[in-house]
């Protein structure tokens, strides 16, 4: 059974940092590409940055590049997104994804390409 756990969400103000960390088991997570995805009230979830399945070519959305650094650690199934200089705009809840196919050669950055979602955690950045 496929279970995402994430976890390092908080209460923030404007300019601070948190990191992210999402805990991958009952898959072999070296085999899969995965993601951070947003969902702000009422907003549509957003695709916040993904990884190749060997934990290589990082993607950002433009709204956080520079400032938003994913990893993965292919040894303890985790994935983690470093947060930096944070906006409020930046406030959501922020879920990990896992990509439906193995080894895809780059992440796509659709929803639809992810086939597991963690509960999320809550980030919440005050100015």
């Amino acid at each position: 059974q496929v279970q995402l756990m994430e976890s390092g969400g908080g209460l923030v103000q404007a300019g601070d940092s948190l990191r992210l960390s999402c805990s991958a088991s009952g898959f072999t997570f070296g085999l899969y590409a995965m993601a951070w995805f947003r969902q702000a009230p009422g907003k549509e979830r957003e695709f916040v940055a993904g990884i190749k399945w060997s934990g290589i070519m990082p993607q950002y959305a433009e709204s956080v590049k520079g400032r938003f650094t994913i990893s993965k650690d292919n040894v303890k199934n985790a994935l983690f997104l470093q947060m930096d200089n944070l906006k409020p705009d930046d406030s959501a809840v922020y879920y990990c994804a896992k990509d439906r196919s193995q080894q895809r050669p780059f992440p796509l950055p659709q929803a639809s390409n992810f086939d597991a979602w963690g509960q999320g955690t809550q980030v919440t950045v005050s100015s």
